[in-house]
């Protein structure tokens, strides 16, 4: 076990707190086998009403993965690389199908692995601080932890438009989108913690009496714009789309062309095969494209640009969409020698 993730009973409740609040929370393998034994032990236990989950600090749910310590070791280190993946994938496989009524609090920052700490569950949790992204096509990565399942099921094509462009979401597109389910205030935080774990009522019920209107979405006003332009079934028809539509289209062009171009083929291909995929199958196709993104150039040298040199300046190869080929695609959809990953 591990103290970067708190678990404890609290009356009817299990309640995980991921406990790295100077590192926005960021999940690492331990934290991932941690919640991964307490979900198996906790599923069906019928003096546990319900799991919570939330970060501590009032800064960050979970800012993602420690994608840093993977881009410093795991071009040496296979096993660490795919270590993580495997073991995350697992933990989100474990949210999605658990019996027990899983709440997740996702109060200030919320991006990739705390993505798939939280969408897969029934009941998700926005507040005013809330702020979600999957930004991986900007390291070289793709929406994984499920996201290429998650995004593909959101209302029309704001799924791919999110993902492609790492697009920020406050609460109230959040709601929109179908991303949380419940609005509470922050000042309303401390009750609903307590009515978690003490009240008669189940979760569904407590959290219909402290919903709040989250705002207006500046989403709804995008919507058609964003199902017209990221219908396509290519990145480049996509980009063609967006360069003869009007200023904002254009913009969204602009964001994508700064990304991974391997990426981003990449991550509409999961997109649109995750329309129709378990979120088994999602995760199996998710962990051949990052095991083959490890043999890659583009991960390290995103995480090196954003994280950790910070000169926002990643080179990417191949360095247009052009030239990433089908069979570049292709090559990332292969089991990998390792193994595919499996649930048992």
């Amino acid at each position: 076990m591990t103290d970067e993730v708190l678990i404890e009973r609290r009356g009817r409740a299990l309640w995980l707190t991921l406990n790295r609040p100077q590192a926005l929370n960021a999940l690492n393998r331990p934290m991932a086998l941690a919640i991964h034994r307490a979900l198996f032990a906790a599923n069906g236990d019928p003096d546990i009403a319900h799991i919570v989950i939330e970060g501590a600090g009032e800064r960050a749910f979970c800012a993602g993965g420690d994608v840093a310590l993977l881009a410093r070791e795991g071009r040496q280190d296979r096993a660490l690389f795919e270590g993580f993946f495997h073991d995350e994938y697992r933990m989100n496989q474990a949210i999605a199908r658990l019996q027990t009524p899983y709440v997740a609090i996702l109060d200030g920052v919320t991006m990739g692995g705390g993505v798939g700490l939280s969408i897969h569950g029934p009941i998700r949790v926005a507040t005013e601080r809330t702020l979600f992204a999957m930004p991986e096509t900007g390291i070289g990565l793709i929406p994984d932890v499920g996201g290429t399942h998650a995004l593909a099921h959101l209302p029309g094509e704001i799924g791919t438009w999110a993902a492609l462009t790492g697009a920020r979401l406050h609460a109230a597109d959040c709601m929109y989108a179908g991303i949380t389910t419940h609005f509470v205030p922050v000042e309303r935080l401390d009750v609903l913690r307590e009515l978690l774990a003490t009240a008669e009522e189940s979760a569904e019920e407590i959290l219909r009496a402290l919903d709040a209107p989250a705002g207006d979405s500046s989403l709804e006003a995008l919507r058609d714009a964003i199902d017209f332009h990221f219908g396509h079934d290519s990145v480049e028809a996509i980009l063609d789309s967006l360069d003869a539509g009007d200023e904002w289209a254009q913009a969204q062009a602009a964001t994508i062309r700064k990304m991974s171009p391997t990426s981003c083929k990449l991550t509409l291909a999961g997109l649109r095969d995750g329309r129709g995929a378990s979120i088994e199958d999602a995760l199996v196709l998710e962990y051949r494209m990052v095991c083959e993104i490890r043999n890659g150039h583009d991960f390290f040298e995103g995480v090196r640009a954003q994280l950790l040199d910070k000169d926002r300046n990643p080179r990417w190869q191949p360095a247009t969409f052009g030239a990433v080929t089908d069979d570049d695609v292709t090559r990332h959809l292969r089991e990998p020698e390792t193994g595919d990953l499996t649930f048992e």
